[in-house]
This record gives structure tokens, C-alpha cells and sequence, in this order.
């Protein structure tokens, strides 16, 4: 995920980090937002959120909990819980830009996961049904979910057949080259008369041995000693 927000954030949103309020900025949901830690180092790393905010991750107090909370200030565009509603408001978003005529993008990031659930194929049938083009959903396939393999989808062919079926431009892309990230998202930007999504394939825990495509990690914490063998993991194959 954060190769994926990292290419968004660098290359494609539109976004002002001196003014998170701008009103010609794009808009970033992360549906996952389970994930949202990756997504606070992001904001961290692209001037959204000071490095004092960042730290306060968790604490007593803090606008930093394990999910996203609305804080433009922070370039928090929503608030959530449960899985397979980022879509759904990422939609309502970008009619009402359409309606105002502005030329401005809302970017879904989403698991695949979270396709299972139901929402998410009530929102794809009315987005390409409104031919909202400004709407971008980024699916993260990593086949792995938080009980266990994706079994329903991890078929290669099912995502991208189904997105297809609902009327949706399809693009597929190796979720860890920024290279395929960023032509993907470019080609969505062209595609003027329905919505796009961009399937990107994935290994949980890429770069780390003993986390690739190990699903007990997908609710772990890195302990120093394991950030220790991290590290020296790192520097071994650099």
C-alpha cells in the first residue's frame, strides 16, 4: 500500500500541504483503513503532518488512532470503521465535483478483502451508471484477508472480470513498481465517460522475508528486536 500512495502522492494528487483546505485539491480515501499507520508516515513524509503529530500515534489524546479520523488539517478526508465504505463516500465526493463542473479527482484505495462486501458492487453499479469518471479505485490484491486467504478472489481473473462487468475501465498493474502505479493512474486521468479501477497485485509485507505473504502479521507489532532483524536484513541485501 504505501508504494502505492507513495506514487500517489508524489506524482498524481493534486494538493497543497501549506493549505490542506485548498478547494482545488483531489481527494484521497482510504477505505482500508485499517492500514492507516502506512498512510500516516505518507502524510508525514509529503508535509500533511508534522513529525510531532506523527509521534503522538496511539497515545492518550492523540487525533492518531488505528483508524482514519476527518481532520483536513492533517489532509484527512474521512472518517472510518468498517470495511466497504470509502467507495460509497469517495462517490458522493466526486458527483458533487462533477455537479460543480470542477476538475478535480477522488482516489479510492481499498483491499481486496474488502470486495467481499457488499456496498462496495451497490457503489461500482451506480458510479458507472453516472459515469463518474473522476472516481479512481485502487484495489490492493494480496490475496490474504484477516482471517486467512482471499479465497473469493484469488482467482486472477475474477477482480478484474468483475470490475469489467459493472462498467468499470479496468487497468491492472504490479503493485510495487511505481512505474506501472504511476502509467496506470496517469491512463485513468484520460478516461472521460466512466470510472476506473486499478487492480494492483501485491505481496503483504514486501521487503521483509519473514513478513512476505504471512497473514499473522496482518495484526502484529514490530518489536525492537524485530526491527533490529529488519534492519539488518535490509542492510544485508542492500
Amino acid at each position: 500500500m504505501v508504494d502505492i500512495l507513495c506514487v500517489l502522492y508524489e506524482d498524481i494528487l493534486m494538493f497543497d500541504a501549506n493549505n490542506p483546505y485548498c478547494k482545488e485539491r483531489d481527494i484521497f480515501i482510504l477505505s482500508k483503513g485499517h492500514c492507516v499507520l502506512g498512510w500516516y508516515a505518507v502524510l508525514n513524509e509529503f508535509g500533511l503532518m508534522n513529525k510531532a503529530t506523527f509521534d503522538t500515534f496511539q497515545t492518550n489524546g492523540s487525533d492518531l488512532i488505528a483508524h482514519p479520523v476527518k481532520n483536513l488539517s492533517l489532509g484527512i478526508e474521512s472518517s472510518n470503521g468498517s470495511l466497504g465504505q470509502g467507495l460509497s463516500f469517495g462517490l458522493g465526493i466526486a458527483l458533487g465535483i462533477k455537479k460543480r463542473s470542477q476538475e478535480r479527482d477522488v482516489y479510492v484505495v481499498m483491499g481486496d478483502g474488502e470486495c467481499n462486501e457488499g456496498a462496495v458492487w451497490e457503489t461500482a453499479a451506480s458510479a458507472a451508471e453516472l459515469g463518474i469518471a473522476n472516481l479512481t479505485s485502487i484495489v490492493d490484491i494480496n490475496n490474504l484477508r484477516n482471517d486467512g486467504p482471499n479465497s473469493t478472489y484469488m482467482n486472477t481473473k475474477t477482480l478484474p472480470a468483475i470490475w469489467t462487468a459493472f462498467g468499470w475501465n479496468v487497468i491492472e498493474v504490479d503493485g510495487h513498481s511505481h512505474c506501472e502505479i504511476k502509467q496506470g493512474l496517469e491512463e485513468a486521468k484520460t478516461v472521460q465517460t466512466k470510472p476506473t479501477a486499478i487492480l494492483a497485485h501485491t505481496i503483504k509485507g514486501k521487503g521483509v522475508s519473514f513478513m512476505e505473504n504471512n497473514n499473522e502479521w496482518h495484526h502484529n507489532r514490530i518489536t525492537k528486536n524485530v526491527y533490529e532483524r529488519i534492519l539488518e536484513e535490509w542492510q544485508q541485501n542492500a
